[in-house]
């Protein structure tokens, strides 16, 4: 192995290790802010339907990588609760338009409300442009990802 894979190598290392800690805490606190309202799952259904006018539950299956059917089963426990509601298509009676009720837009608010003052919390321990170097190269890999997986 030469130098510059050694490096790569313990920058990877570095940023699972940071990963690992980072989201696997994060998404437990997440969790527990908004464990009245909703699982982490739930939550990111409705947050993607909160700022996806109109999607369906095809669009959310390939957005989060799952089939369908887990799709399906979230979204009926979420029309169950008063928080998502569907809509037929009057011209294609077979597609589906996801959206939040009234209810389930006051719970979206609570829920970002909760989780934004937790992460500010940490945040602010941060110059702006700390978190801007931070984020950066963070979206920019977030990208590369969702471009799909690049050659080296």
């Amino acid at each position: 192995m030469n130098e510059s894979d050694y490096q790569l190598r313990q920058l990877v290392e570095r940023y699972m290790a940071a990963y690992f800690v980072l989201f696997k805490k994060l998404n437990v606190q997440i969790g527990e802010v908004i464990q009245d309202d909703a699982t982490l799952d739930q939550y990111q259904i409705i947050d993607y339907i909160a700022t996806h006018e109109n999607g369906t539950s095809t669009e959310l299956a390939e957005a989060f990588s799952v089939g369908k059917s887990s799709i399906t089963a979230i979204i009926t426990r979420l029309v169950d609760k008063g928080i998502v509601e569907r809509t037929r298509d009057v011209q294609d009676r077979r597609v589906v338009y996801l959206s939040l009720t009234e209810h389930g837009r006051m719970i979206y608010s609570k829920m970002q409300g909760s989780i934004m003052d937790m992460l500010s919390a940490y945040v602010a321990h941060f110059s702006a442009e700390e978190i801007d170097g931070f984020i950066r190269p963070f979206e920019k890999l977030a990208k590369l990802v969702e471009e799909g997986k690049p050659t080296i």
